[in-house]
């Protein structure tokens, strides 16, 4: 588990998300209000697909990946000001730090999440990633392939 997670606030704009995305190298970030309670989650894929142009707009432009490029550019610049609210997905699926790490991996499996936030009482506490997963069953298998014990997922991952 990440115990200092990413996160912007609820009020930021879509430049400054893009912006945290780009320069943390993750494909998703969690949204807090002013007391840290997990508002939601913006993916880098709910960005790229609010600014990305349509055929008709590529067409209409000319048609060329130059031409879509300047109108992907044009409409990211359109957006930048624009609050997060818009993109939020609100109430995401999240874990308790006491949730065991099989049941969490089970979550991200069958849901196709990459990282989940960790919340205590609506409070952001940290994010779980498929990393963090692998990384436990790692450390918390013997060299038979036994896991040595259960654990939460506050449990030193």
């Amino acid at each position: 588990m990440t115990i200092y997670p990413v996160y912007i606030f609820e009020n930021s704009d879509v430049r400054h998300a893009a912006e945290v995305i780009s320069l943390a190298e993750i494909s998703e970030i969690m949204v807090v209000d002013s007391n840290h309670n997990l508002i939601g989650v913006v993916a880098e894929g709910d960005l790229l697909r609010r600014i990305m142009p349509d055929v008709e707009e590529i067409i209409a432009a000319g048609g060329t990946l130059s031409h879509a490029f300047t109108l992907f550019v044009e409409k990211g610049a359109q957006l930048a000001a624009d609050p997060i609210s818009h993109l939020v997905i609100r109430d995401p699926i999240s874990v308790k730090p006491t949730d065991e790490v099989a049941q969490v991996a089970t979550i991200m499996l069958q849901k196709q999440i990459r990282r989940l936030p960790v919340v205590d009482n609506k409070r952001l506490v940290g994010s779980i990633s498929r990393s963090d997963i692998c990384r436990a069953v790692i450390f918390n298998t013997n060299r038979g392939g036994e896991v040595a014990e259960k654990n939460s997922i506050s449990s030193g991952i």
